[in-house]
């Protein structure tokens, strides 16, 4: 891995460059990728309530929009942005539409998908929704596949573990 992937340059969906440092700060990140038109679109309803939960606690969630799994995330930044915060009242921040697999990948999912989830498979991510729990530090504390839920305990877990330890 990279020596610290909180580094990596990124661009918000605002069309800011900035990294996961700047974003977050001295906070945890839980960031995930993201469609508007994907069965699993309503998680972004649990990720909200993760950021209002756990946001004054020092997690920061951030999407990361991508149209790589049949075409689920089709609109420009602008209209996901829209879509998002009209109808999810997302606070939390958006990274400009990227790839997170293949040679096309955006150099951070390039060092994530080297990280293993809880039954030890690392690779590309999955679908739509796979969480990346990322230490203040840098390190990944938790890789979770996209049909777990964000208000499960699997994800609540590993986030209370990792700001206990922030």
């Amino acid at each position: 891995m990279t020596d610290n992937i909180r580094n990596i340059p990124l661009t918000l969906n605002d069309g800011t460059e900035t990294t996961l440092n700047e974003i977050a700060g001295d906070n945890a990140v839980l960031l995930v990728n993201t469609a508007s038109q994907c069965g699993l679109t309503p998680q972004y309803e649990g990720l909200q309530n993760l950021q209002d939960t756990y946001g004054q606690r020092g997690l920061t969630v951030v999407g990361a929009p991508c149209n790589q799994f049949k075409g689920q995330e089709p609109g420009s930044d602008e209209e996901i942005r829209d879509f998002v915060c009209t109808r999810f009242n997302a606070t939390f921040p958006l990274l400009s539409k990227l790839e997170v697999n293949g040679p096309g990948a955006h150099p951070l999912y390039k060092e994530l998908t080297k990280v293993a989830d809880s039954a030890g498979e690392a690779g590309d991510v999955a679908w739509n929704f796979e969480k990346f729990l990322i230490t203040p530090s840098g390190a990944v504390a938790a890789r979770i596949r996209p049909r777990t839920e964000p208000q499960e305990p699997e994800v609540t877990a590993a986030i209370d573990a990792t700001l206990a330890t922030s």
